[in-house]
């Protein structure tokens, strides 16, 4: 009966995320806290820190044991201002808060952080409630970006909101990038260049992964002002125009890059957060390399397949867990391959029960029938599975369905989906180690959210998908 009991707990834990190759499981916190979790890092001898929107710094031993009812955990730091972004370098955990990047040392050794040393403060703050800043990790020169929302999440008050900053190993500030809104997360591909989560909102019809390439603009002008107090970028910004298109835009305006993967409102998400290369090689599953996108509406994790075409990335969006008990913002890979998420409902709305959370993801092993990858051809898209595939289905073009639009680029908020498309898929041939689908389409639109529907295609053992939809957006097609 104990047996049957374990047993039944576990596939309830398997169910809540969706997903019959991962386990979530949630890590009990310290009693009586308020652990609104917006940071989250990754420190020797298994521990993990994690940051409250509170301001407290907080150290956990046992996060990765079998008995989570042995986890511990140690107050390292306080009073710090909405922490959201922290990486642990040498001694030091490093904070990005919405004044400054703050380096937290331990100098006596004591267990608690007795040196709080500011590296930069170089951009304004007015107290207003949206004005956060989200920090990375180290990129491979040691600097770590910082992203600065809007005012409001509409205007600009104080200095350099709505751009991009990367802070050097000596503290020095560089402003990188613009245009941005309502940041939720920033992380690296495996190419180790940066990428962002932008919400739908003002000239973001709907939310979106965005490449940081420095120099770009990246669509919402509230931050334009600012281009005369920085020389590290070139020219003279130049706004959109009102009720255009991104794809339209790109031609008059230099500094543009087109958001890299567009996250269909209330198709996929709602509002996208943090931002995480799997690096695990194989440890938390089939999709090394792949982007992992945190969800706070939905408190779920999307998965993302990038490419770059002609210079410009771009790729699918698919759903990917689910069920977690809060609004995901942060989240990290130990070197086990643990995904390690942070919950919080606070200000925004999200399912999951919870007002706070810290859970993790592990894969278990099992074999399961998914999309891998979604790859664009001069002539279709190349879709790469996990298993092999039931050859006629797969063969047959009625097996797939296909819709695409755009959204329109407007100073007003969100936009609905225009500019429809139907794209036809006319062939489908099957790859010889029958992994691989390679589709002829016509319809395809540059610009253009490309759903692709696979619901009636089964495996060789006749699984059906666990998620049946991919969402392309094309930005580019390759040369001829």
């Amino acid at each position: 009966m104990i047996r049957l009991l374990l047993l039944f707990l576990l596939s309830l834990s398997l169910a809540a995320v969706g997903h019959p190759s991962y386990q979530r499981e949630e890590i009990p916190l310290p009693e009586g806290e308020v652990m609104e979790i917006g940071s989250i890092a990754i420190m020797p001898d298994q521990k993990v820190a994690v940051a409250t929107r509170r301001g407290d710094v907080w150290i956990c031993e046992g996060a990765y044991g079998d008995d989570l009812s042995q986890v511990t955990w140690s107050k390292f730091a306080t009073g710090l201002h909405e922490p959201f972004g922290m990486d642990f370098l040498d001694d030091s955990l490093y904070v990005t808060q919405r004044p400054e990047l703050t380096r937290l040392r331990d100098m006596d050794k004591d267990g608690v952080a007795d040196l709080y040393e500011t590296v930069t403060q170089d951009w304004g703050i007015s107290g207003d409630y949206h004005e956060y800043a989200f920090g990375s990790l180290p990129d491979g020169e040691g600097n770590r970006w910082v992203l600065l929302c809007l005012t409001g999440s509409s205007g600009a008050r104080t200095d350099f909101r709505g751009w991009c900053m990367r802070v050097t190993p000596d503290g020095e500030t560089i402003p990188t990038a613009y245009g941005i809104r309502s940041p939720g997360g920033i992380g690296f591909n495996q190419a180790g260049d940066a990428f962002y989560t932008d919400n739908q909102g003002l000239w973001n019809g709907s939310s979106s992964l965005k490449w940081l390439k420095p120099g770009s603009f990246q669509g919402n002008p509230a931050g334009n002002k600012f281009f005369k107090k920085q020389s590290a970028i070139q020219g003279k910004p130049v706004a959109p125009n009102d009720e255009s298109r991104v794809i339209t835009e790109l031609d008059r305006i230099p500094h543009y890059v087109p958001p890299a993967v567009v996250i269909p409102h209330g198709k996929v998400g709602r509002s996208p957060s943090a931002v995480l290369a799997d690096q695990s090689e194989g440890k938390f599953g089939p999709f090394n390399g792949q982007i992992l996108l945190g969800e706070q509406t939905a408190s779920e994790v999307q998965r993302v397949f990038l490419e770059k075409v002609n210079g410009v990335y771009q790729g699918a969006v698919f759903k990917f867990l689910k069920g977690f008990r809060a609004g995901i913002v942060p989240m990290k890979q130990g070197d086990d391959g643990t995904l390690f998420v942070g919950g919080t409902n606070r200000g925004w709305a999200s399912s999951g029960g919870k007002r706070f959370t810290f859970e993790r993801v592990r894969w278990n092993g099992k074999k399961s029938f998914e999309f891998h990858e979604m790859k664009i051809t001069r002539d279709g898209f190349d879709l790469t599975f996990t298993d092999k595939l039931d050859k006629s289905i797969a063969e047959d073009p009625a097996s797939y369905k296909m819709a695409a639009w755009t959204y329109i680029l407007r100073s007003g908020y969100g936009s609905p989906e225009v500019d429809e498309a139907i794209p036809v898929v006319t062939e489908a041939k099957l790859s010889p180690d029958g992994k691989s689908v390679s589709l002829k389409v016509k319809g395809r639109v540059k610009g253009h959210v490309h759903h692709l529907n696979a619901k009636l295609l089964k495996s060789e053992s006749g699984a059906t998908l666990i998620h049946k939809d991919a969402y392309y957006t094309i930005n580019e097609f390759p040369e001829q």
